[in-house]
């Protein structure tokens, strides 16, 4: 059986947000933003994560705000839950369908979530 190359509406609404996402990283100059396509990845939870990093807990911060403004202006979407914000090391952001990382360097290191997604298709963002 072959797939259709025809997206959902379901589809279409998570690529869109991700764009807006990358967008709002952007405006806030965002480091080493990288997409991962979790669809084709067996029991994945979201179809996307939208990963970045900061320098410092203020631009972080900063970073997570635009996003949410972004989000808000292009879709009328606000993210089901957002953590992390009085640490300001990781915040988490989840819109159901596509979850953002926003890291402090030396965090994303520590942690690296692109390896336990190995899977996962990657688009690396250019600065």
């Amino acid at each position: 059986m072959r797939k259709s190359s025809i997206k959902s509406p379901k589809e279409d609404i998570s690529e869109e947000i991700v764009n807006w996402v990358v967008k709002g990283m952007q405006e806030k100059k965002a480091q080493e933003i990288m997409v991962l396509d979790l669809r084709g990845v067996q029991n994945a939870f979201t179809d996307f994560f939208v990963i970045c990093s900061g320098t410092s807990d203020t631009q972080i911060d900063a970073i997570a705000d635009s996003v949410d403004k972004e989000i808000w202006e292009a879709g009328k979407l606000h993210a089901h839950s957002i953590e992390g914000k009085a640490n300001r090391e990781w915040i988490l952001m989840d819109y159901y369908d596509v979850i953002v990382h926003v890291f402090l360097k030396d965090k994303r290191s520590f942690f690296k979530l692109e390896e336990l997604w190995g899977d996962a298709k990657f688009t690396v963002i250019p600065d």
